[in-house]
């Protein structure tokens, strides 16, 4: 498969790394409204830095590379 770069998923992957980074920044407030305050402070700041990973591999469209080489690893044809 051809690595591609496509604009829509450029600004899907902008998008998502903004997120990330907005939950990193703020994850105490977060985590003191949405969840279950100081105890899930680390966390909250995991996944934000989860969405921030997952957001430039999209940016980079590199997601669908990477679920097809899992896909062919567990399926292999």
């Amino acid at each position: 498969m051809k690595w591609s770069f496509d604009p829509t998923w450029f600004a899907i992957g902008i998008a998502v790394t903004i997120a990330g980074i907005l939950i990193v920044r703020f994850h105490q407030a977060i985590a003191n409204n949405l969840a279950s305050g100081i105890s899930s402070y680390g966390k909250v700041k995991l996944f934000g830095i989860i969405a921030c990973v997952l957001g430039m591999l999209m940016a980079c469209n590199l997601h669908t590379t990477l679920l097809l080489l899992i896909f062919n690893l567990i399926m292999p044809n």
